[in-house]
């Protein structure tokens, strides 16, 4: 069922991405690329190593520029640059596989930051509110140490935390957990499926292929810098439709 074209729908998508090309030079790492994301929906974007997936997620709140299409957040354009783009990317939550935490500054300045100087937030209220997202992840009391005191798994919570202090209206998560050892792994994966179990509208490139399976809404496999397929996990896992697919399929899920 297509989308109302009303923007001021509730219906209409949060996210549309629409007929999105991308090029590094003569390659094109996107091609042609729509995509909505409604509210509350959890989308996980899958697909082998140099399929687009991790670009598609940066175009969303322009950390890659694209040479084609649209993309409209809440009903909004994107814009190319200036106050706008900084505004409407105050919106999106991201959180990527290397943290890009501050090493220098304790974990609450980490999560503070951006609340205080982006949404003038007063310090005490950000503070206030950084600890019950440090709770929520379930690091109440890691926030006095700095960052390279903690695991890799804590690293990436402390960094979830902080993309949820600015109330983002969806959350970006570019493989969020392939730095990690195994063991750290589920510690994040919890982290994210409490939060599409609270209705956060997510975007999550992964290749934990058991959270999308068990977790999205909707399987967006992308192969080429294409979404090739996209549906329900149950239909993607159990009968995907192209070779593209089942080739790719047979090769993760016989490990």
């Amino acid at each position: 069922m297509p989308a109302p074209a009303n923007p001021s729908s509730p219906e209409y998508p949060l996210v549309r991405i629409s007929h999105v090309s991308k090029y590094y030079g003569d390659f094109k790492a996107l091609d042609d690329v729509s995509l909505d994301i409604h509210r509350g929906e959890v989308v996980a974007v899958i697909g082998a190593s140099g399929s687009g997936k991790s670009t598609l997620c940066r175009t969303i709140n322009r950390l890659e520029t694209i040479q084609s299409g649209t993309i409209e957040i809440d009903g909004e354009l994107l814009p190319e640059e200036g106050r706008e783009l900084a505004r409407l990317r105050a919106e999106v939550g991201m959180v990527f596989q290397s943290f890009n935490l501050f090493p220098h500054r304790t974990v609450l300045d980490n999560i503070t930051l951006a609340p205080t100087r982006v949404r003038k937030v007063p310090k005490a209220g950000a503070e206030a509110r950084a600890r019950q997202l440090l709770e929520r992840v379930g690091l109440a009391d890691q926030a006095a140490k700095r960052p390279p005191q903690l695991s890799g798994g804590q690293q990436q919570r402390v960094a979830i935390a902080r993309a949820l202090a600015m109330d983002p209206k969806i959350m970006l998560f570019d493989e969020p957990t392939s730095a990690l050892d195994p063991e750290m792994i589920n510690e994040v994966l919890d982290v994210i499926k409490d939060l599409a179990a609270e209705g956060m509208t997510m975007l999550v490139v992964t290749h934990e292929m058991g959270f999308a399976r068990s977790v999205a809404d909707r399987v967006a496999f992308m192969d080429g810098g294409q979404i090739v397929e996209l549906g329900a996990p149950a239909d993607f896992f159990a009968a995907p439709r192209t070779e593209r697919a089942r080739d790719f399929l047979s090769k993760v899920l016989s490990h």
